[in-house]
């Protein structure tokens, strides 16, 4: 499947982005690409795009990355709804500490504790110890 991403080829601390159009089991950073499309320079922010050569490539079936699917709607190239790009947060719960009355927070999710239902009923068969 073909996939229209960014490939990073700034230097340290001063990353430029292109827009190439590359198979989707190349690495990011292999340089292998069929077409380059654009660049991206976001420290500078110059973004320069080819609008007819993405939109012919979409044609055909190319995918493009959540970033870059965010950046064409918001240069107008293409319509639809942004996409969210970061993970889901999950909210960290706090645990109780083996020391009474302190609470830790966890790292990681802490799942719910089963609850298991009691009876408040003796069995019949039981007695009372005398």
């Amino acid at each position: 499947m073909l996939k229209i991403r960014l490939q990073r080829v700034g230097r340290v601390h001063m990353p430029v982005f292109r827009v190439v159009l590359t198979d989707s089991r190349n690495s990011t950073k292999s340089g292998k690409s069929i077409e380059t499309l654009g660049t991206w320079n976001n420290t500078t922010h110059e973004r320069r795009v080819d609008a007819e050569r993405v939109k012919y490539w979409l044609s055909k079936g190319a995918q493009p990355s959540v970033t870059l699917h965010n950046f064409l709607i918001s240069q107008k190239i293409i319509d639809g709804k942004k996409k969210n790009a970061l993970p889901k947060h999950r909210p960290i719960k706090p645990v109780p500490s083996p020391v009474e009355g302190k609470e830790e927070t966890a790292s990681v999710p802490v799942e719910k504790p089963v609850e298991v239902p009691v009876s408040t009923e003796t069995p019949a068969e039981v007695a009372p110890a005398a």
